[in-house]
């Protein structure tokens, strides 16, 4: 189950990174759930949904696809809030355990729901600019991930974006390969090496990340 105060470091890391592309951010009002209409299609792509020819459902990248959709989700209720974040947080925890919802003039059971029909539920919703924690909670499950799991890809994708940021990213001189392999190897391997309940867990990345890339050189 998410803590508090995990939910509070994604809702901190996220307010960080939307001011560090743009500072003024929530007054520009980005259109967060349009992307996760976009997100959620292309989790689609990656489940197979063509019944016309033999696909194979990509749990990795779908796994992947739910944490970037997160990052839009977060970022609208952060909007919704007006940047505050206990009340976001609020409302993460106030919806987390949710069962179904109240959408088109139905009743939605996401037990119902197979994982198909739950991600086309997402996008209807995010394409009325609505979002739903409960019906996340449930697509988490259905992709056999946690809100540890969760949590911990991430926090361990929102270090890396930092990290390419400081060592000269938009400059073009960073390293995105060293070792021999690109640095999204190197960040799985890191973070398997630490715990990510702790409360440092960022921070004890981010300088595991930096001590590998400095000896690199």
């Amino acid at each position: 189950m998410l803590q508090a105060n995990q939910a509070k470091i994604m809702l901190q890391l996220q307010d960080n990174m939307n001011a560090k592309v743009n500072p003024d951010w929530l007054a520009t009002r980005s259109p967060f759930l349009r992307a996760v209409v976009i997100e959620g299609a292309e989790a689609i792509e990656h489940h197979g949904w063509k019944w016309w020819k033999k696909q194979d459902c990509d749990l990795e990248q779908l796994q992947m696809e739910l944490v970037d959709i997160w990052h839009f989700v977060l970022s609208e209720l952060l909007l919704q809030a007006n940047g505050e974040h206990a009340p976001a947080q609020a409302h993460v925890f106030a919806h987390i355990d949710e069962t179904s919802l109240e959408f088109d003039g139905n009743t939605w059971q996401f037990s119902e729901l197979n994982l198909l029909e739950k991600l086309e539920l997402l996008i209807g919703l995010a394409a009325a600019k609505r979002t739903s924690i409960g019906l996340f909670s449930a697509l988490l499950a259905d992709c056999q991930m946690t809100w540890v799991d969760l949590y911990q890809q991430y926090v361990s994708k929102n270090v890396l974006n930092f990290f390419r940021q400081d060592n000269g990213y938009k400059q073009g001189t960073y390293r995105k390969v060293w070792g021999g392999r690109e640095d999204n190897e190197h960040l799985v391997e890191l973070m398997l090496d630490l715990d990510a309940t702790s409360l440092s867990f960022q921070d004890d990345l981010y300088q595991a990340l930096h001590q590998r890339y400095s000896q690199s050189k």
